[in-house]
Protein backbone atom coordinates (compact mmCIF):
# COMPACT_ATOMS: atom_id res chain seq x y z
CA UNK A 1 0.00 0.00 0.00
CA UNK A 2 1.31 3.81 -0.98
CA UNK A 3 1.91 5.89 1.80
CA UNK A 4 -1.91 8.73 1.26
CA UNK A 5 1.26 11.30 2.64
CA UNK A 6 3.69 10.48 -0.36
CA UNK A 7 0.19 10.71 -2.45
CA UNK A 8 -0.44 13.95 -1.66
CA UNK A 9 2.90 15.63 -2.70
CA UNK A 10 3.54 12.97 -5.71
CA UNK A 11 0.33 12.90 -7.51
CA UNK A 12 2.20 13.58 -11.06
CA UNK A 13 4.29 10.49 -10.44
CA UNK A 14 1.65 8.52 -9.55
CA UNK A 15 -0.78 9.92 -12.65
CA UNK A 16 2.65 8.62 -14.46
CA UNK A 17 2.95 5.29 -12.98
CA UNK A 18 -0.36 4.53 -12.92
CA UNK A 19 0.06 5.02 -16.87
CA UNK A 20 3.06 3.44 -17.08
CA UNK A 21 1.54 0.23 -15.36
CA UNK A 22 -1.78 0.45 -17.55
CA UNK A 23 -4.09 1.66 -15.43
CA UNK A 24 -5.39 3.15 -17.96
CA UNK A 25 -8.90 2.75 -20.22
CA UNK A 26 -8.01 2.31 -24.41
CA UNK A 27 -11.73 2.87 -24.82
CA UNK A 28 -12.15 5.90 -22.65
CA UNK A 29 -12.36 8.80 -25.69
CA UNK A 30 -9.68 10.89 -24.19
CA UNK A 31 -7.35 8.67 -24.53
CA UNK A 32 -8.33 7.59 -27.84
CA UNK A 33 -8.31 11.41 -29.12
CA UNK A 34 -4.85 11.88 -27.81
CA UNK A 35 -3.88 8.48 -28.98
CA UNK A 36 -5.28 9.22 -32.82
CA UNK A 37 -4.11 12.51 -32.91
CA UNK A 38 -0.66 11.27 -32.39
CA UNK A 39 -0.81 8.24 -34.68
CA UNK A 40 -0.63 5.73 -32.36
CA UNK A 41 -3.06 2.61 -31.95
CA UNK A 42 -5.00 2.49 -28.97
CA UNK A 43 -3.50 -0.55 -27.36
CA UNK A 44 -0.78 -1.66 -24.46
CA UNK A 45 2.32 -0.75 -25.96
CA UNK A 46 5.69 0.81 -25.25
CA UNK A 47 5.05 3.53 -27.63
CA UNK A 48 1.56 4.24 -26.18
CA UNK A 49 2.56 3.98 -22.49
CA UNK A 50 5.46 6.54 -23.30
CA UNK A 51 2.94 9.04 -25.11
CA UNK A 52 0.62 9.04 -22.62
CA UNK A 53 2.91 9.58 -19.67
CA UNK A 54 3.94 12.80 -21.78
CA UNK A 55 0.21 13.60 -21.59
CA UNK A 56 -0.62 12.73 -17.85
CA UNK A 57 -1.80 15.91 -17.00
CA UNK A 58 -4.68 16.08 -19.92
CA UNK A 59 -5.68 12.59 -18.10
CA UNK A 60 -7.77 11.76 -15.01
CA UNK A 61 -7.32 9.54 -13.05
CA UNK A 62 -10.37 8.37 -10.93
CA UNK A 63 -8.95 6.49 -8.14
CA UNK A 64 -6.38 9.43 -7.56
CA UNK A 65 -9.70 11.87 -8.08
CA UNK A 66 -11.52 10.12 -5.32
CA UNK A 67 -8.27 9.87 -3.04
CA UNK A 68 -8.12 13.50 -3.06
CA UNK A 69 -11.26 14.12 -1.85
CA UNK A 70 -11.68 11.56 0.55
CA UNK A 71 -7.76 13.19 2.06
CA UNK A 72 -9.97 16.51 1.47
CA UNK A 73 -13.28 15.67 3.39
CA UNK A 74 -10.59 14.17 6.06
CA UNK A 75 -8.95 16.82 6.69
CA UNK A 76 -11.84 19.54 6.64
CA UNK A 77 -13.04 17.27 9.49
CA UNK A 78 -9.79 17.06 11.65
CA UNK A 79 -9.79 20.63 10.88
CA UNK A 80 -13.42 20.72 12.49
CA UNK A 81 -12.67 18.57 15.56
CA UNK A 82 -9.46 20.45 16.41
CA UNK A 83 -11.27 23.72 16.71
CA UNK A 84 -13.58 22.39 18.46
CA UNK A 85 -11.36 20.64 21.28
CA UNK A 86 -9.56 24.13 21.20
CA UNK A 87 -13.05 25.93 21.99
CA UNK A 88 -13.18 23.36 24.08
CA UNK A 89 -10.24 23.44 25.87
CA UNK A 90 -10.85 27.65 26.37
CA UNK A 91 -14.20 27.06 28.13
CA UNK A 92 -13.08 24.53 30.54
CA UNK A 93 -10.50 26.97 31.54
CA UNK A 94 -13.53 30.01 31.48
CA UNK A 95 -15.39 27.03 33.80
CA UNK A 96 -12.74 26.37 36.58
CA UNK A 97 -12.13 30.14 36.68
CA UNK A 98 -16.26 30.83 37.83
CA UNK A 99 -15.99 27.65 39.88
CA UNK A 100 -12.89 29.23 41.60
CA UNK A 101 -14.84 32.60 42.09
CA UNK A 102 -18.11 30.50 43.17
CA UNK A 103 -19.82 31.54 40.29
CA UNK A 104 -22.60 29.27 38.13
CA UNK A 105 -21.10 27.77 35.27
CA UNK A 106 -23.91 25.96 34.03
CA UNK A 107 -24.85 27.60 30.54
CA UNK A 108 -21.16 26.65 29.97
CA UNK A 109 -20.64 23.31 30.74
CA UNK A 110 -23.98 22.57 28.34
CA UNK A 111 -21.60 24.22 25.49
CA UNK A 112 -19.37 22.16 26.31
CA UNK A 113 -21.06 18.79 26.42
CA UNK A 114 -22.46 20.48 22.53
CA UNK A 115 -18.95 20.13 21.63
CA UNK A 116 -18.29 17.06 22.89
CA UNK A 117 -21.22 15.25 20.77
CA UNK A 118 -20.16 17.20 18.06
CA UNK A 119 -16.24 15.86 18.63
CA UNK A 120 -17.60 12.81 18.60
CA UNK A 121 -19.70 12.63 15.62
CA UNK A 122 -16.92 13.87 13.73
CA UNK A 123 -14.88 11.50 15.12
CA UNK A 124 -17.50 8.91 13.80
CA UNK A 125 -17.19 10.85 10.50
CA UNK A 126 -13.28 10.62 10.22
CA UNK A 127 -13.19 6.63 11.00
CA UNK A 128 -15.45 6.25 8.16
CA UNK A 129 -13.82 8.06 5.63
CA UNK A 130 -10.71 6.30 6.96
CA UNK A 131 -12.30 3.39 6.30
CA UNK A 132 -13.35 4.45 2.71
CA UNK A 133 -10.11 5.51 2.05
CA UNK A 134 -7.62 2.30 3.18
CA UNK A 135 -10.09 0.05 1.19
CA UNK A 136 -9.44 2.61 -1.93
CA UNK A 137 -5.22 2.78 -1.09
CA UNK A 138 -5.42 -1.56 -0.94
CA UNK A 139 -6.97 -1.14 -4.51
CA UNK A 140 -3.74 1.15 -6.04
CA UNK A 141 -0.55 -0.78 -7.36
CA UNK A 142 2.98 -0.23 -6.17
CA UNK A 143 5.00 2.46 -7.92
CA UNK A 144 7.64 0.96 -10.35
CA UNK A 145 11.27 1.53 -9.58
CA UNK A 146 13.05 3.81 -11.81
CA UNK A 147 15.48 1.17 -13.41
CA UNK A 148 11.83 -0.42 -14.26
CA UNK A 149 11.96 0.00 -18.57
CA UNK A 150 8.62 0.92 -19.72
CA UNK A 151 6.67 -1.60 -21.92
CA UNK A 152 2.98 -2.70 -22.13
CA UNK A 153 3.76 -6.35 -21.08
CA UNK A 154 5.71 -9.49 -21.69
CA UNK A 155 6.83 -9.13 -25.17
CA UNK A 156 8.83 -5.60 -24.10
CA UNK A 157 10.40 -6.86 -20.79
CA UNK A 158 13.90 -6.39 -20.94
CA UNK A 159 16.80 -9.76 -21.08
CA UNK A 160 19.59 -8.90 -19.53
CA UNK A 161 21.63 -12.14 -19.51
CA UNK A 162 21.33 -15.60 -20.92
CA UNK A 163 23.00 -18.69 -18.74
CA UNK A 164 24.23 -21.95 -20.76
CA UNK A 165 23.61 -23.12 -24.43
CA UNK A 166 20.27 -25.45 -25.60
CA UNK A 167 21.03 -28.50 -26.29
CA UNK A 168 21.25 -29.43 -30.17
CA UNK A 169 18.74 -32.87 -30.30
CA UNK A 170 19.95 -35.41 -33.24
CA UNK A 171 16.54 -37.25 -32.98
CA UNK A 172 13.28 -35.65 -32.66
CA UNK A 173 12.41 -34.86 -29.12
CA UNK A 174 9.58 -35.57 -26.81
CA UNK A 175 7.35 -33.09 -24.18
CA UNK A 176 7.30 -33.68 -20.65
CA UNK A 177 3.83 -35.18 -21.15
CA UNK A 178 4.90 -38.03 -23.21
CA UNK A 179 8.38 -38.49 -21.82
CA UNK A 180 6.40 -38.73 -18.38
CA UNK A 181 3.58 -40.91 -19.85
CA UNK A 182 5.72 -43.08 -21.97
CA UNK A 183 8.02 -43.79 -18.82
CA UNK A 184 4.56 -44.11 -16.32
CA UNK A 185 6.06 -41.74 -13.96
CA UNK A 186 2.95 -39.38 -15.03
CA UNK A 187 -0.41 -40.03 -15.02
CA UNK A 188 -2.87 -36.96 -16.18
CA UNK A 189 -5.51 -39.00 -17.16
CA UNK A 190 -6.11 -40.52 -13.26
CA UNK A 191 -5.34 -36.85 -11.85
CA UNK A 192 -8.28 -35.85 -13.98
CA UNK A 193 -10.62 -38.65 -12.90
CA UNK A 194 -9.97 -38.07 -9.02
CA UNK A 195 -9.55 -34.18 -9.00
CA UNK A 196 -10.38 -33.15 -12.83
CA UNK A 197 -8.42 -30.56 -15.37
CA UNK A 198 -5.16 -29.11 -14.14
CA UNK A 199 -3.87 -31.95 -11.23
CA UNK A 200 -1.47 -34.69 -11.88
CA UNK A 201 -0.26 -37.78 -10.28
CA UNK A 202 3.61 -38.08 -10.73
CA UNK A 203 4.78 -42.04 -9.61
CA UNK A 204 7.47 -43.79 -8.84
CA UNK A 205 11.26 -42.01 -9.87
CA UNK A 206 9.06 -39.63 -10.92
CA UNK A 207 7.59 -38.72 -7.80
CA UNK A 208 11.17 -39.17 -6.44
CA UNK A 209 12.49 -36.96 -8.68
CA UNK A 210 9.90 -34.34 -7.29
CA UNK A 211 10.95 -34.62 -3.69
CA UNK A 212 14.51 -35.12 -4.91
CA UNK A 213 14.23 -31.42 -6.45
CA UNK A 214 12.94 -30.63 -2.91
CA UNK A 215 15.14 -31.42 -0.74
CA UNK A 216 18.45 -30.48 -3.13
CA UNK A 217 16.80 -26.81 -3.20
CA UNK A 218 16.38 -26.72 0.41
CA UNK A 219 19.78 -27.81 1.45
CA UNK A 220 21.56 -25.82 -1.56
CA UNK A 221 19.62 -22.40 -0.24
CA UNK A 222 20.30 -23.29 3.86
CA UNK A 223 24.05 -24.82 3.31
CA UNK A 224 25.26 -22.64 0.72
CA UNK A 225 23.33 -19.23 -0.03
CA UNK A 226 22.68 -19.01 4.13
CA UNK A 227 18.30 -18.79 4.07
CA UNK A 228 16.97 -20.21 7.55
CA UNK A 229 14.08 -22.68 6.80
CA UNK A 230 10.36 -22.26 7.50
CA UNK A 231 7.79 -24.95 7.30
CA UNK A 232 4.59 -22.76 7.19
CA UNK A 233 0.72 -23.70 6.82
CA UNK A 234 -0.76 -23.80 3.63
CA UNK A 235 -4.28 -22.05 5.26
CA UNK A 236 -4.31 -18.66 6.22
CA UNK A 237 -6.78 -15.85 6.79
CA UNK A 238 -7.99 -12.96 4.78
CA UNK A 239 -5.49 -10.52 6.82
CA UNK A 240 -2.31 -12.51 6.03
CA UNK A 241 -3.38 -12.15 2.16
CA UNK A 242 -4.17 -8.73 2.44
CA UNK A 243 -0.90 -8.15 3.63
CA UNK A 244 0.71 -9.43 0.81
CA UNK A 245 -1.28 -7.73 -1.94
CA UNK A 246 -3.50 -10.79 -2.75
CA UNK A 247 -6.80 -9.22 -1.22
CA UNK A 248 -8.55 -7.47 -2.64
CA UNK A 249 -7.57 -7.58 -6.24
CA UNK A 250 -6.61 -11.19 -6.44
CA UNK A 251 -9.70 -12.96 -5.06
CA UNK A 252 -10.99 -14.62 -7.57
CA UNK A 253 -7.18 -16.25 -8.20
CA UNK A 254 -7.40 -17.57 -4.41
CA UNK A 255 -9.33 -21.29 -3.43
CA UNK A 256 -11.62 -20.23 -0.21
CA UNK A 257 -12.39 -22.97 2.29
CA UNK A 258 -16.44 -22.95 2.31
CA UNK A 259 -18.20 -20.57 4.95
CA UNK A 260 -14.84 -19.79 7.03
CA UNK A 261 -12.05 -16.70 6.46
CA UNK A 262 -9.55 -19.14 5.29
CA UNK A 263 -7.73 -19.96 2.21
CA UNK A 264 -5.11 -22.10 0.40
CA UNK A 265 -2.11 -20.36 0.32
CA UNK A 266 -1.22 -19.24 -3.60
CA UNK A 267 2.49 -18.81 -2.41
CA UNK A 268 5.11 -19.51 0.76
CA UNK A 269 5.26 -15.37 0.47
CA UNK A 270 1.98 -15.29 2.07
CA UNK A 271 2.74 -17.10 5.57
CA UNK A 272 5.97 -16.23 5.90
CA UNK A 273 6.19 -12.92 5.14
CA UNK A 274 3.39 -12.58 7.36
CA UNK A 275 5.36 -14.00 10.30
CA UNK A 276 6.44 -10.77 11.45
CA UNK A 277 3.32 -8.84 10.49
CA UNK A 278 2.79 -6.09 13.45
CA UNK A 279 6.49 -6.46 14.41
CA UNK A 280 8.92 -4.06 14.86
CA UNK A 281 12.31 -6.23 14.14
CA UNK A 282 15.85 -5.23 15.20
CA UNK A 283 17.66 -3.78 12.67
CA UNK A 284 20.88 -5.70 13.57
CA UNK A 285 18.81 -8.76 12.47
CA UNK A 286 18.15 -7.50 8.76
CA UNK A 287 18.29 -9.20 6.17
CA UNK A 288 15.80 -11.78 7.23
CA UNK A 289 16.46 -14.42 4.68
CA UNK A 290 13.76 -16.87 5.12
CA UNK A 291 13.31 -20.31 2.48
CA UNK A 292 10.39 -22.53 2.54
CA UNK A 293 8.89 -25.56 0.79
CA UNK A 294 5.24 -25.53 0.38
CA UNK A 295 2.22 -26.99 -1.95
CA UNK A 296 0.50 -23.75 -3.65
CA UNK A 297 -2.96 -23.24 -5.09
CA UNK A 298 -4.31 -21.36 -7.53
CA UNK A 299 -7.58 -21.28 -9.59
CA UNK A 300 -5.77 -20.04 -12.32
CA UNK A 301 -8.70 -17.23 -13.04
CA UNK A 302 -8.46 -15.24 -16.65
CA UNK A 303 -5.86 -18.35 -17.79
CA UNK A 304 -8.56 -20.35 -19.56
CA UNK A 305 -7.45 -21.94 -22.45
CA UNK A 306 -3.45 -21.39 -21.39
CA UNK A 307 -0.78 -23.91 -21.13
CA UNK A 308 -3.50 -26.47 -21.07
CA UNK A 309 -1.00 -29.53 -21.82
CA UNK A 310 1.24 -30.70 -19.11
CA UNK A 311 2.47 -29.45 -15.68
CA UNK A 312 2.99 -25.65 -16.34
CA UNK A 313 -0.30 -24.01 -14.96
CA UNK A 314 -1.87 -26.54 -12.33
CA UNK A 315 -4.11 -25.54 -9.99
CA UNK A 316 -1.93 -27.41 -7.06
CA UNK A 317 1.85 -27.36 -7.23
CA UNK A 318 5.14 -27.73 -5.23
CA UNK A 319 7.47 -24.36 -4.67
CA UNK A 320 10.52 -23.53 -2.76
CA UNK A 321 10.50 -20.02 -1.89
CA UNK A 322 12.98 -17.26 -1.10
CA UNK A 323 11.48 -14.54 1.67
CA UNK A 324 13.45 -11.48 3.12
CA UNK A 325 13.23 -8.45 5.22
CA UNK A 326 16.05 -5.89 4.04
CA UNK A 327 16.76 -2.29 5.28
CA UNK A 328 15.43 0.07 2.86
CA UNK A 329 18.84 1.59 1.67
CA UNK A 330 19.96 -2.09 1.26
CA UNK A 331 17.01 -3.78 -0.66
CA UNK A 332 18.34 -3.53 -4.28
CA UNK A 333 21.63 -4.97 -3.44
CA UNK A 334 19.10 -7.95 -1.41
CA UNK A 335 17.08 -8.30 -4.75
CA UNK A 336 20.66 -9.19 -7.04
CA UNK A 337 21.62 -11.27 -3.92
CA UNK A 338 18.41 -12.69 -3.96
CA UNK A 339 17.97 -13.60 -7.80
CA UNK A 340 21.59 -14.75 -7.81
CA UNK A 341 20.47 -17.43 -5.31
CA UNK A 342 17.75 -18.31 -7.37
CA UNK A 343 19.83 -18.48 -10.71
CA UNK A 344 22.60 -20.85 -8.80
CA UNK A 345 19.63 -23.45 -8.99
CA UNK A 346 19.58 -23.24 -12.41
CA UNK A 347 23.17 -23.28 -12.69
CA UNK A 348 23.52 -26.27 -10.34
CA UNK A 349 21.05 -28.09 -12.10
CA UNK A 350 22.67 -26.99 -15.73
CA UNK A 351 19.90 -25.77 -17.62
CA UNK A 352 19.79 -23.73 -19.97
CA UNK A 353 18.41 -19.96 -18.73
CA UNK A 354 17.50 -16.27 -19.00
CA UNK A 355 16.94 -13.02 -16.69
CA UNK A 356 14.64 -10.51 -17.81
CA UNK A 357 13.62 -7.49 -15.99
CA UNK A 358 9.84 -7.33 -16.19
CA UNK A 359 8.30 -3.90 -18.05
CA UNK A 360 6.36 -1.52 -16.18
CA UNK A 361 3.20 -2.78 -17.79
CA UNK A 362 3.98 -6.68 -16.80
CA UNK A 363 5.22 -6.11 -13.20
CA UNK A 364 3.02 -7.44 -10.58
CA UNK A 365 0.79 -5.36 -8.64
CA UNK A 366 2.74 -5.08 -5.37
CA UNK A 367 6.28 -5.00 -6.66
CA UNK A 368 8.78 -1.87 -7.74
CA UNK A 369 10.44 -4.12 -9.95
CA UNK A 370 10.84 -7.68 -11.04
CA UNK A 371 13.37 -9.79 -12.25
CA UNK A 372 12.05 -13.35 -14.13
CA UNK A 373 14.13 -16.36 -14.76
CA UNK A 374 13.09 -18.42 -17.88
CA UNK A 375 14.17 -22.02 -17.90
CA UNK A 376 14.48 -23.49 -21.98
CA UNK A 377 11.97 -25.70 -22.53
CA UNK A 378 13.05 -27.56 -26.36
CA UNK A 379 9.46 -28.46 -27.01
CA UNK A 380 8.10 -25.16 -27.02
CA UNK A 381 11.71 -24.21 -28.50
CA UNK A 382 11.57 -20.99 -26.10
CA UNK A 383 12.07 -20.26 -22.38
CA UNK A 384 9.13 -20.05 -19.64
CA UNK A 385 9.15 -18.29 -16.54
CA UNK A 386 10.31 -20.44 -13.79
CA UNK A 387 10.92 -17.89 -10.88
CA UNK A 388 9.72 -14.16 -9.92
CA UNK A 389 12.60 -12.48 -8.17
CA UNK A 390 10.80 -8.83 -6.63
CA UNK A 391 11.74 -5.84 -4.68
CA UNK A 392 8.11 -4.61 -3.06
CA UNK A 393 10.16 -1.74 -1.14
CA UNK A 394 7.93 -0.91 2.14
CA UNK A 395 4.43 -1.61 -0.19
CA UNK A 396 3.73 -4.98 1.54
CA UNK A 397 5.18 -3.53 4.83
CA UNK A 398 2.98 -0.80 5.17
CA UNK A 399 -0.29 -3.50 4.66
CA UNK A 400 1.00 -6.10 7.12
CA UNK A 401 2.87 -3.45 9.30
CA UNK A 402 6.17 -4.98 9.65
CA UNK A 403 8.80 -2.38 10.59
CA UNK A 404 12.71 -2.05 12.40
CA UNK A 405 14.44 0.30 14.89
CA UNK A 406 17.99 0.50 15.73
CA UNK A 407 18.98 0.40 19.72
CA UNK A 408 20.11 3.71 19.92
CA UNK A 409 18.12 6.10 22.11
CA UNK A 410 15.29 7.85 20.44
CA UNK A 411 15.41 5.42 17.02
CA UNK A 412 12.46 5.40 15.47
CA UNK A 413 10.56 2.19 13.81
CA UNK A 414 10.45 2.63 10.09
CA UNK A 415 9.11 0.59 7.78
CA UNK A 416 10.79 -2.96 6.48
CA UNK A 417 11.60 -3.58 2.47
CA UNK A 418 10.12 -7.21 1.59
CA UNK A 419 11.36 -8.93 -0.81
CA UNK A 420 10.85 -12.97 -2.52
CA UNK A 421 11.27 -14.96 -4.86
CA UNK A 422 11.06 -18.34 -6.28
CA UNK A 423 13.96 -20.63 -5.44
CA UNK A 424 12.40 -22.26 -7.62
CA UNK A 425 9.14 -23.63 -9.24
CA UNK A 426 9.38 -27.38 -8.58
CA UNK A 427 7.52 -28.51 -10.92
CA UNK A 428 8.42 -26.52 -13.98
CA UNK A 429 11.73 -27.48 -12.54
CA UNK A 430 10.68 -31.37 -12.85
CA UNK A 431 8.96 -30.37 -17.05
CA UNK A 432 12.85 -28.63 -17.42
CA UNK A 433 14.90 -31.40 -16.54
CA UNK A 434 12.75 -34.11 -18.33
CA UNK A 435 12.96 -32.24 -21.79
CA UNK A 436 16.58 -30.75 -21.47
CA UNK A 437 17.69 -34.58 -19.87
CA UNK A 438 16.68 -36.80 -22.81
CA UNK A 439 17.99 -39.25 -24.89
CA UNK A 440 16.63 -40.77 -27.95
CA UNK A 441 15.62 -43.88 -26.44
CA UNK A 442 13.29 -41.65 -23.99
CA UNK A 443 15.23 -42.05 -20.99
CA UNK A 444 16.27 -39.07 -18.71
CA UNK A 445 19.72 -38.56 -17.60
CA UNK A 446 19.61 -37.27 -13.56
CA UNK A 447 21.56 -34.09 -12.99
CA UNK A 448 24.95 -34.64 -11.12
CA UNK A 449 23.58 -32.92 -8.21
CA UNK A 450 20.43 -34.50 -7.97
CA UNK A 451 22.20 -38.45 -8.09
CA UNK A 452 22.69 -38.58 -4.36
CA UNK A 453 19.28 -37.86 -3.92
CA UNK A 454 18.35 -40.29 -6.01
CA UNK A 455 19.97 -43.35 -4.44
CA UNK A 456 22.83 -43.38 -6.80
CA UNK A 457 20.61 -43.58 -10.04
CA UNK A 458 21.79 -42.28 -13.39
CA UNK A 459 18.54 -42.57 -15.57
CA UNK A 460 14.78 -42.85 -14.89
CA UNK A 461 13.57 -45.55 -16.64
CA UNK A 462 10.45 -46.67 -17.64
CA UNK A 463 8.60 -47.97 -14.42
CA UNK A 464 6.02 -50.92 -13.57
CA UNK A 465 2.59 -49.32 -12.90
CA UNK A 466 -0.39 -50.58 -14.43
Amino acid sequence: MLDIKWIRGNQDALKKALISRGEIDFGDEKIKELLGKAGIEPKRSKESFEFLISKYNEIENEKIKKLEELDAERRQYLFQVENLKSNRNKVSQQVAARKAAKQPADDLLSGMKEASDAIKSLDEKVAGVDARLEELLLTIPNVPNSTVPIGGGDLENLEIRRIGTPRKFDFKIKDHVDLGTDLKILDLERAGKISGARFSVLKGAGARLERAIITFMLDHHTLKNGYKEIYPPVIVNSTALRGTGQLPKFEGDQFKLREMDYYLIPTAEVPVTNLHANEILPESALPIKYVAFTQCFRSEAGSYGKDTRGLIRQHQFDKVELVKFSHPDKSYEEHEKLTADAESILKALDLPYRTVVLSSGDVGFCSAKTYDLEVWLPSQNTYREISSCSNFEDFQARRANIKFKGDEKNAKATLVHTLNGSGLAVGRTWVAILENYQDSGGRIAIPDVLKPYMGGATHLEKEDFV
